[in-house]
């Protein structure tokens, strides 16, 4: 089936759901952690291995795999990556210690970096010009969505079932992402071109690109200062357990409809909408900083967070795209694999500097450094939009 008989919008559900899987994968086991320290007789620290090699997996994943992938067919890529995933999870699922659990973490992430990369790629391919940031949003919805509703229920599967049925749930969820990729993902996507490790470089020396993807870490970071420790302040605030699980599927409607909302806006001028996304962004963490003692106030700031924090992500996968298309188009799928990898910083550098900052100043002070964070993105996309 070609590009014109398939679809789009069931060839973008069949991504979004892998997005969901794969968005689901990465934090699954920040709910499971001391589940899997008690069983695996670790430390609670040496159980968070178990997110942060996720995400260094992701992180070098992304690029090195993208270029050893490059040549293949970009559906049959797709396939061989879920089967990856499903695989990953599995050495999860039955580990016999705690290494092969990280093993199993390891190829998961591999499997993450090289979908994110080229899931960009096909979402904006099957539709018109005009409609490729808004393609991509939804795709990312599946990503986003599962950061606050898919984690929750894996780990509520976990307190029930044991932690290894959370990853027996993603398990299943892969094998539902790789049916849907087979029967709803066209086979003649436009081909990818080869590239080589030496296109890393080139990407990163590229001083647009290179501006584009510190946009993505301190913008899309600087949220995870203080989402990383989200359950914590509702606590402050004065929410109940049983009330934050209610909380964060609200936030995540709210991630969903801010991500869709922002893919629309970034279609035509992503330069423009950046800045003017990380600006309403920033606000909103500045006034979380003086609302979040009122458990009213600071929760609707919060939702505004959510509604804001994630409107960036498609604008600035296909301003990556499109820099490279312009500047370098021999390394477009390499400059997506790096803006994924960026992404994956943001994370990591969000959540280390969120916990220096709970642990050694208090918790009530993470909106004002991820506002600080973001400012660096507003600086950054303001100079990018007086850039022709």
């Amino acid at each position: 089936m070609d590009n014109k008989k398939m679809n789009p919008s069931l060839t973008l559900l069949a991504l979004a759901i892998s997005a969901f899987g794969i968005g689901s994968t990465e934090f699954i086991s920040v709910g499971l952690l001391p589940l899997i320290s008690s069983n695996m007789d670790v430390s609670i620290s040496t159980a968070g291995l178990t997110v942060s090699i996720y995400a260094l997996g992701v992180m070098v994943g992304a690029p090195v795999l993208t270029t050893m992938t490059a040549k293949m067919n970009r559906k049959n890529l797709l396939m061989l990556v879920m089967v990856v995933f499903i695989i990953g999870n599995l050495i999860s699922a039955f580990a016999a210690s705690f290494a092969i659990l990280l093993t199993g973490r390891v190829i998961a992430a591999f499997a993450h970096g090289v979908f994110m990369s080229i899931a960009s790629v096909i979402a904006a391919d099957v539709v018109q010009p005009s409609k490729r940031a808004s393609a991509i949003a939804v795709m990312f919805t599946g990503l986003t969505v599962a950061t606050v509703t898919g984690v929750p229920l894996g780990t509520f599967i976990g307190q029930l079932f044991g932690w290894r049925m959370s990853f027996i749930f993603i398990v299943a969820i892969g094998v539902i992402a790789l049916i849907a990729n087979y029967f709803l993902v066209p086979k003649n996507l436009s081909s990818a071109k080869s590239i080589s490790l030496k296109s890393i470089g080139q990407v990163l020396l590229n001083k647009k690109i290179g501006i584009v993807l510190l946009m993505t870490a301190f913008g899309y970071g600087g949220t995870f200062v203080v989402y990383t420790y989200l359950s914590p302040m509702f606590i402050k605030m004065g929410y109940t357990a049983n009330m934050i699980v209610v909380l964060l599927i609200v936030y995540g409607i709210m991630v969903a409809i801010g991500n869709t909302i922002g893919g629309h806006f970034a279609n035509e001028k992503p330069a423009k909408a950046l800045f003017v996304m990380f600006s309403l962004q920033a606000a909103t963490l500045l006034l979380l900083q003086f609302t979040s003692p009122n458990p009213i106030l600071g929760l609707i700031v919060v939702m505004l967070m959510g509604f804001f924090a994630f409107m960036s992500v498609s604008g600035l996968q296909l301003y990556v795209v499109e820099l490279a298309e312009r500047y370098l188009p021999e390394t477009v799928s390499m400059a997506s694999a790096l803006n994924i990898s960026a992404f994956n910083v943001g994370i990591a550098m969000g959540a280390f500097i969120g916990g220096l900052v709970t642990e050694y100043i208090g918790l009530s002070y993470t909106p004002i450094v991820g506002f600080l964070m973001v400012l660096i993105a507003i600086i950054l996309s303001y100079y990018m939009k007086k850039e022709k």
